[in-house]
């Protein structure tokens, strides 16, 4: 069972013309970054996602539409987008197996060299 989301990062209007319905000061632009879950871990990815939506007509809008304007606006945003750093963070049933683990393992050991006798 793993499963994969986004988190918003950062969101922006834009004053830009919607390239569908040309309203102006209706765009709003998104940026999300990808956060994995496990039973046995949490883990924060370098994977960001950018969405612009016109909020007038709520349609969203494709790269493949962005006029030049729109393309230097958002790549203005994405230079100064602060992304949280990759990290993975164990849940306790992880914590839980290791100290297990490792407690059979230093047992064995010490049951093979002697130390310990039954």
């Amino acid at each position: 069972m793993r499963s994969s989301r986004f988190f918003t990062l950062k969101e922006a209007r834009l004053s830009n013309n919607c390239p569908e319905c040309y309203s102006n000061d209706s765009l709003e632009l998104t940026f999300k970054q990808n956060l994995t879950e496990s039973k046995f871990h949490k883990a924060i990815t370098n994977e960001t996602a950018c969405e612009l939506r016109c909020l007038n007509c709520e349609v969203q809008i494709f790269p493949i539409m962005w006029t030049d304007d729109i393309d230097r606006v958002v790549d203005y945003h994405k230079r100064g987008l602060k992304t949280k750093p990759k990290s993975t963070k164990l849940k306790p049933i992880t914590w839980g197996i290791l100290v297990f683990v490792i407690v059979v393992l230093i047992a064995t050991i010490l049951f093979a060299t002697g130390i310990i006798s039954i």
